[in-house]
């Protein structure tokens, strides 16, 4: 039985991890974190770069910049600092790489935070040359708008206290609490394959890991990659357990209609990946959790 004498302790670290703001100066109290930008790759911009059956591409070439929507608060994949606008994360970092190559340097990329209910709609009006912030490939968003990738395979995974030793995967959930995003796939395939579960959903999954910082649930269900900001903030708190158990393919969303961009977005990932960039990107944010770098997964040029 844990010590409940921990609590407050906790609860102040909850704090440091939820908040995007300075601590109050309380010691022991960890600052806000992010990545160490000395630590991040540079990418050489591609000066020749030149897509011209691409629309879009040539769209972003006269307005002088690429618009790339992404995630705002998902720490360490893409989250934006409210004081200082400034972006990071693995997916910022991807979407840098693709923008280098085609022939965008970080000064000319103009990040936009689309909440995921509208990224389709986003890519389909213009208001985003591409999308790259945890959007999994899937069949009915190719409906709508067109996929280059995957450059990260993700899973539903286990988020836990660093002594947790109990849980190392969801066959050991059984009258567990746990955490998820109401109604989301994590949360619905808890539901349906795990009955036993005792279910708590939200609307953030930063309540979830307040909550589970603060002993009032065992665990926090949803992808690896944003559990892993999560642990990356405070690794001495935080740590994932066992292994994925789903695969979420991560794309990069474009317009459907654009095949020349797409294949270009494509050539540009599968470049970065040879050349030692993406891992050096990971190692630099997801990381930083303690999860060593996997495979990326091959390119579906379709």
């Amino acid at each position: 039985m844990r010590n409940s004498s921990r609590t407050p302790a906790l609860a102040l670290l909850a704090a440091a991890v939820l908040l995007a703001v300075p601590a109050c100066g309380k010691e022991g109290t960890p600052p806000p974190k992010g990545p160490d930008q000395g630590a991040l790759p540079t990418y050489q911009v591609n000066e020749a770069a030149n897509v011209p059956d691409s629309p879009t591409w040539r769209n972003a070439k006269e307005r002088g910049r690429l618009i790339v929507g992404t995630k705002a608060d998902q720490p360490y994949v893409a989250q934006q600092d409210p004081a200082t606008g400034y972006y990071s994360g693995f997916d910022i970092e991807i979407a840098k790489m693709i923008a280098a190559d085609l022939g965008f340097g970080v000064d000319r990329i103009e990040f936009k935070s689309i909440a995921s209910a509208n990224r389709e709609t986003a890519i389909q009006n213009g208001q985003v040359d591409y999308y790259a912030g945890t959007y999994t490939i899937n069949d009915n968003r190719k409906k709508s708008v067109g996929f280059a990738g995957p450059y990260y395979m993700a899973g539903q995974s286990l988020l836990v206290r660093k002594d947790e030793d109990g849980i190392n995967g969801p066959q050991d959930l059984d009258g567990k609490k746990v955490c998820s995003a109401a109604g989301s796939t994590p949360y619905q395939r808890l539901q349906k394959d795990y009955p036993k579960v005792k279910l708590i959903g939200y609307d953030s999954y930063s309540v979830c890991v307040d909550n589970l910082i603060s002993l009032q649930v065992d665990a926090v269900s949803t992808d690896d990659t944003i559990l892993m900001g999560y642990a990356a903030k405070v690794p001495d708190q935080l740590k994932l357990a066992g292994q994925p158990f789903s695969q979420e393919p991560y794309g990069i969303g474009v317009p459907r209609g654009d095949r020349a961009f797409r294949l270009a977005v494509d050539d540009a990932i599968e470049k970065h990946q040879a050349n030692g960039d993406w891992k050096r990107a990971y190692d630099a944010t997801l990381g930083l959790s303690g999860v060593p770098a996997p495979t990326p997964p091959p390119i579906d040029r379709y």
